[in-house]
This record gives C-alpha cells, structure tokens and sequence, in this order.
C-alpha cells in the first residue's frame, strides 16, 4: 500500500507584502553587520580619544612605551564599557538599518559621555586621582575601582538602552 501524498495548499502571501530572495536577504543582513560593526569601531575610536583627553599624557605613549598598568586597565575598561553600550544599542535597534544605526549612535555618545563625566566625579568626590594613577609604575586599588565603575556605568547605560 503506497502513502496517499497529502495535499499542498499554496501559502497566500499578503497583498502589498514585500518577498525576499536568499540573496538579498543575505545582502541585506551583510550591509546591516558592516554597517554596525564600522560604527561600533568608529565610536570606540572617539572612546579612545575621549578617555586621552581625560586622561594626562599621550595614551598610546603610556600604553605602548611606558607599559603604564594603570592607563591600560582605565583605557580597556572604558572602552569594554562602550562596547557592551553599542552591542545593546544594536541588539534594540529594531526596524529600519538607518534608524537602528542613528539610536546605536546616539546611546553609544551618551555612554562615552558619561563614562567621562564618571570619571571626572571620581576624581573630584572619591579623591582618586587619574593624574597621579596614570604616573604610577604599579597597578593602583584606585584604578582597578575606576575600571569597575567603568564596567558599571557601560552595563547600567546598556540595559538601560534595552
């Protein structure tokens, strides 16, 4: 006895509905991820150059000639930070790709702001000094508090996002 086949109804597409082809829907998601991906190391950039400001000295001349502990436990915190702020903006943005990269933009100026404005607090409230940590050879307690205030600010700015 062979099986009796089971019949097939066409699946009725919506009128108006847009349908995609493999390859556009692929072309598309590949734009969508370049495009996140180049501002997510644009805005990691500004990170950079926000936290040099910040912080005294030529940051990259304290990271790679100085080999200064604490300027690279702040640098790395603080870009860590911006990053988790970006993966948020992006994992939100629902809709339009230019809507999602605007929202991603804007959280990720916010987050790279205030990460700055938290740093300066800390200088002037908790008496931590980043002028005195960044001079110091050794890695400092108060520089490991500022990398988890960091962290903080970026994940409470990123859920925030969500």
């Amino acid at each position: 006895m062979s099986p009796t086949p089971v019949p097939t109804t066409p699946v009725p597409v919506m009128p108006g509905a847009e349908t995609l082809s493999l390859i556009e829907t692929l072309g598309r998601g590949a734009l969508a991820i370049a495009s996140y991906a180049a501002l997510g190391v644009i805005l990691l950039i500004i990170g950079f150059y926000v936290i040099d400001l910040v912080i005294p000295g030529k940051l990259s001349r304290l990271i790679k000639e100085e080999r200064n502990p604490n300027a690279t436990l702040l640098t790395g915190s603080g870009l860590a930070a911006v990053g988790l702020i970006v993966a948020a903006s992006i994992w939100s943005s629902g809709g339009a790709l230019h809507e999602g990269l605007l929202a991603t933009l804007v959280f990720g100026l916010v987050g790279i702001a205030v990460q700055t404005v938290a740093m300066i607090a800390f200088d002037r409230v908790a008496g931590i000094s980043v002028r005195e940590l960044v001079t110091e050879a050794e890695l400092q307690p108060g520089a490991r508090l500022l990398a988890v205030t960091h962290l903080a600010i970026g994940l409470i700015t990123a859920v925030a996002v969500v």
